[in-house]
């Protein structure tokens, strides 16, 4: 009996693995009022000034960089010749428990680390913000009957971006992306927030949609 669950657990364990590389959704806010770019230059700042200059910090710089020089922006050799000023700032909380009970149990084999994924969906609401998210990590392992407790950690991260006219500091462009995640980390979280807020650049004045961003490609 055992040697037959197990049998047909493996293949479920590595689908469920492979459920794991999901894509990253965010929602996106943008106001607008940048001028079609005609070879504008540009610098990329921190809105902490404890970041400039550092190297996690560089990094994110330089994809905002790539993706403003696809637009058709110059990025300026020196910073006091630019003339728009883009600053970037981000963060990810400390994280809140979920807690999800399953009456009556799920489908499990008994065996930690084994089941099919049950999706979980939540709502949270913050700066008119309101979010959807499917949690694909939720295994089973219960047994046959008996309800189950899922407990596990949720994330929010936010990234801000504002570009400014460096002549008179008129501001032309504000957005903000944020997502929900299983996943703390900055490394992670920072270049997707910012695919996202690419997506559609500059996008609508005023609008929030969703963005979905597909996972990196596995070399």
């Amino acid at each position: 009996m055992t040697s037959r669950l197990l049998k047909f657990a493996v293949p479920l364990f590595m689908l469920a693995l492979a459920a794991c590389a999901t894509p990253f959704k965010a929602d996106v806010a943008r106001f607008q009022a940048l001028p079609a770019p005609s070879g504008q230059s540009f610098t990329v700042q921190a809105r902490d000034t404890k970041l400039q200059g550092g190297l996690e910090f560089s990094q994110y710089a330089r994809i905002v960089s790539q993706h403003l020089t696809e637009l058709g922006y110059v990025q300026a050799r020196d910073a006091k010749d630019a003339t728009l000023l883009v600053t970037l700032d981000y963060r990810v909380d400390n994280g809140r428990e979920r807690i999800r009970t399953t009456p009556g149990g799920g489908f499990g084999f008994g065996y930690p680390g084994y089941g099919f994924y049950r999706p979980y969906y939540g709502r949270y609401s913050r700066f008119g913000f309101r979010y959807g998210f499917y949690d694909p990590f939720m295994w089973g392992g219960g047994g046959f009957g008996g309800p189950e407790i899922d407990s596990y950690t949720i994330y929010t991260s936010d990234l801000e971006m504002e570009i400014e006219r460096t002549g008179d500091g008129e501001r032309v462009f504000e957005g903000r992306a944020k997502a929900l995640s299983r996943d703390d980390n900055l490394t992670y979280l920072v270049p997707n927030l910012i695919e996202a807020m690419f997506t559609g650049f500059p996008g609508n004045n005023g609008e929030t949609v969703r963005i979905t961003v597909p996972p990196a490609p596995k070399n």
